[in-house]
């Protein structure tokens, strides 16, 4: 796995990743950049969250579980002195389907954190992580 970072003008990278894709960063405004794109932590908070959910819906998935949408918000805290890696970390997960089971939601989310997330292990080696979740059951939603 590789990537290609190149630098654009003032604070601004442009990124092409090993598959072919490319997307932007950009610094703060009081550090030179235009806040034309995202901050290279907050790239680094996606890919936890995106890592996290491809997880947890995979797993559903494969447990003949009725997932129909999940979103993860994760909030990040980080040190005040450089480096100022993230300190503290929640992600609070809403996943929707017919009839999912709190059960197996919660083991999803628990297997993703415990072993399979690996951006997310990796952060929590500077951080202390917290999980929480919300279920809508679809199927309750349709008989009102």
């Amino acid at each position: 796995m590789d990537c290609l970072v190149k630098w654009i003008d003032g604070m601004g990278f442009l990124a092409e990743t090993g598959s072919g894709h490319t997307l932007t960063m950009d610094g703060a405004p009081e550090n030179g950049g235009r806040n034309l794109a995202p901050r290279p932590m907050e790239m680094m908070l996606v890919g936890a969250g995106g890592c996290t959910a491809y997880d947890v819906v995979l797993i559903l998935q494969r447990g003949r579980h009725a997932v129909e949408d999940c979103q993860v918000r994760v909030t990040a805290t980080r040190a005040e002195t450089d480096p100022k890696v993230f300190t503290q970390l929640h992600y609070h997960y809403v996943v929707k389907g017919a009839g999912l089971k709190a059960a197996a939601v919660e083991r999803a989310i628990k297997l993703s954190s415990e072993k399979y997330c690996s951006a997310s292990i990796m952060l929590g080696h500077t951080a202390a992580v917290s999980h929480s979740c919300e279920i809508v059951d679809t199927a309750a939603q349709e008989t009102l």
